[in-house]
């Protein structure tokens, strides 16, 4: 899924992953670049929720691309390595981290997590440091944006329309049978584009930050 300068948002493809390869840098970097041969020029930031393999195959198609982490997922991920009455204490330590005002807070309120909680829960403190540099992007931004750029949030809500599709039909006699259903779904989600319109008003804060932040890369205004 991908939004234009314009802030019109669409869904750019739908693959079918090969089992027990569909997170490779492999099959990452042929969708990119599948991608880029069908028109897509540039990318600013890519938010993935720590897919295998996709920001070392997006540096390799799209080299001066951000790469973000998927916030939610990634503080979803965190309450995988404690008890369930835990989660709410976690959550209080952690929310400093992802709601301060720049990378530098971040990383002082990390470190006093760290040495609160790292002993106790090393799997967790393993988990931020190694998705700290895709984790870290989107504090740059304000603050009034920050969740327009920081989850997967849009993708997650087509998956579950795509899942209940897929569902109501059980059984499809090929693999193309299914993309078709597919397909059919996407087409189906703003018939009468209102979604599409109500997305824009709100992106339109996002495109001015992009304006500034991006203005060495944005195409001239007869190309957006």
């Amino acid at each position: 899924m991908g939004v234009d300068l314009r802030g019109h948002r669409d869904v750019l493809g739908v693959w079918a992953g090969t089992p027990g390869a569909g997170e490779s840098s492999k099959f990452w970097i042929s969708i990119l670049t599948e991608l880029k041969n069908r028109g897509v020029a540039d990318i600013f930031y890519l938010v993935c929720d720590g897919l295998k393999g996709m920001p070392e195959s997006v540096g390799a198609v799209y080299p001066e691309t951000i790469v973000q982490t998927c916030l939610v997922h990634l503080i979803r991920n965190t309450f995988k390595y404690s008890s369930k009455r835990y989660w709410p204490e976690i959550a209080r330590d952690l929310k400093p981290v992802y709601t301060a005002a720049n990378a530098s807070a971040a990383q002082d309120a990390f470190d006093s997590f760290d040495e609160k909680r790292g002993t106790r829960y090393p799997a967790i403190s393993s988990l931020w440091r190694s998705a700290w540099d895709n984790f870290v992007p989107f504090l740059d931004l304000d603050i009034e944006i920050r969740h327009l750029l920081s989850s997967t949030n849009a993708i997650e809500s087509l998956n579950a329309r795509f899942r209940k599709s897929i569902d109501a039909r059980g059984h499809f006699p090929t693999e193309q049978a299914a993309l078709k259903v597919l397909y059919l779904t996407v087409r189906s989600l703003d018939p009468k584009g209102t979604g599409q319109l109500r997305w824009m008003m709100r992106w339109k804060p996002v495109l001015n930050v992009i304006g500034v932040s991006f203005r060495d890369r944005m195409p001239d205004a007869d190309n957006l």
